[in-house]
């Protein structure tokens, strides 16, 4: 079936780089007015201006007229915690009684709470609380997604996060990557046995996610009170060795020597970077790894936002996403990731709208398929509710910008 998008209003990110943007191409968005798209078999098959529309309409089996809408490419969230059994409003109100993230962690909240449920919850339970969030999101406009396991700390809710992960890749209509973060805290009974948890991921988690094809990248949380550099170093080299590719987090509690490690090592992305001294700057500017900076955390921890004005004019390729999670970022919502880092970041919308569809794309190493307007790439649309120009879609962040979303050339509605 071939369909027409005829009169689109502004279509935006029509582009197709080879490497992430950097400096001032962040702030590029190509964009054409009063123009079409050809979307076959699910997905762009043509596009170009009105103008220069080169088939008779007759042709197509379907016409849809977008004179109303800024079509956007769907975002590309590259950073969620998207499984888990329970939400943990309690610990919101720890929060507003002043507990720190740390202090709620020490008395048995914070990864470890969740751990807990999510060991006492099925397998299949977890799935249908993780399809329906997903569901959710894609009608936010979401239409990439990576997923992290680390909610389990025992091999077998380890494996049985990563199978739920596995499922929702088989039926879900978005790309989806699988990131393994066993080591995302030390359960309780290897507290003063680091060196027994870290075995436990080496020998008995990654040998059997490599084998059974569970997971896409390895993640680890390197920061003060969880795990060091030296052991992310040799975690990351382990997943290596399996064919995981690393995707950690960094300097989200402080400048925890986790850039460096992760561009060391080749890492897709480095994660939060709240924290970020002169060296972890030039660092990460001077790699291929993308920083993943998470404004709602920031938001939602009273956290200091990262510095991505910094980042953008040191040179270093930078990308937005959710951290959706229970306890530090609740929301999938990357139309308010996208107001966050223009209001909170003083990133340009163009350069948040980029941030948020081609950089997250090459963070999940999905910029073939998904994260901007290209021949070839699937369509997957964002249809803008009537807006005179995009700053619009950021300024107005109490609002839903989305009125139509489109995976694999189908509305969602």
């Amino acid at each position: 079936m071939a369909l027409l998008i005829r009169n689109i209003q502004q279509l935006v990110g029509v582009q197709d780089p080879n490497v992430p943007l950097r400096n001032k191409g962040l702030s590029v968005l190509p964009q054409r007015s009063n123009a079409y798209l050809i979307v076959e078999a699910g997905k762009i098959a043509g596009l170009g201006t009105m103008d220069s529309l080169p088939a008779d309409p007759a042709q197509f089996d379907a016409i849809f007229e977008a004179d109303q809408y800024q079509v956007l490419p769907t975002w590309c969230d590259s950073h969620t915690h998207l499984v888990f059994a329970a939400t943990r409003e309690e610990e919101f109100v720890d929060k507003i009684l002043g507990l720190s993230y740390a202090e709620i962690a020490a008395k048995g909240g914070g990864i470890l709470n969740s751990a807990r449920k999510l060991q006492e919850t099925s397998e299949d339970e977890l799935y249908e609380l993780a399809w329906k969030r997903l569901q959710a999101a894609i009608r936010l406009g979401t239409g990439a997604i990576e997923i992290k396991s680390g909610y389990g700390l025992t091999v077998e809710a380890e494996l049985k996060m990563l199978r739920v992960i596995k499922r929702l890749k088989l039926h879900s209509p978005i790309p989806i990557k699988a990131s393994f973060l066993g080591a995302h805290a030390y359960p309780i009974e290897y507290r003063s046995d680091h060196d027994g948890y870290i075995r436990s991921i080496l020998e008995e988690m990654l040998p059997q996610i490599a084998a059974q094809g569970l997971a896409d990248y390895i993640d680890v949380f390197c920061e003060d009170g969880f795990f060091n550099p030296a052991e992310t170093d040799r975690l990351l080299k382990a997943g290596a060795v399996h064919g995981l590719t690393p995707k950690i987090h960094a300097n989200q509690l402080g400048v925890s020597g986790g850039v460096e490690v992760g561009v060391a090592n080749g890492a897709r992305s480095v994660d939060h970077l709240e924290y970020m001294d002169e060296g972890s700057i030039n660092c990460l500017s001077g790699s291929s790894t993308i920083g993943t900076l998470l404004p709602s955390c920031a938001l939602f921890l009273r956290s200091p936002y990262p510095p991505a004005r910094k980042l953008i004019e040191s040179g270093a390729a930078i990308a937005i996403a959710t951290d959706y999670n229970p306890g530090s970022s609740p929301s999938f919502n990357m139309n308010l990731v996208v107001a966050l880092a223009c209001s909170q970041m003083r990133m340009l919308p163009e350069e948040a709208i980029n941030a948020a569809t081609i950089q997250g794309a090459f963070a999940m190493d999905l910029q073939k398929e998904v994260g901007s307007i290209a021949v070839g790439k699937r369509a997957n649309l964002i249809f803008t509710k009537p807006m005179n120009n995009l700053a619009y879609l950021p300024y107005s962040f109490g609002e839903n910008p989305v009125q139509r979303v489109m995976i694999n050339g189908v509305f969602q509605d």
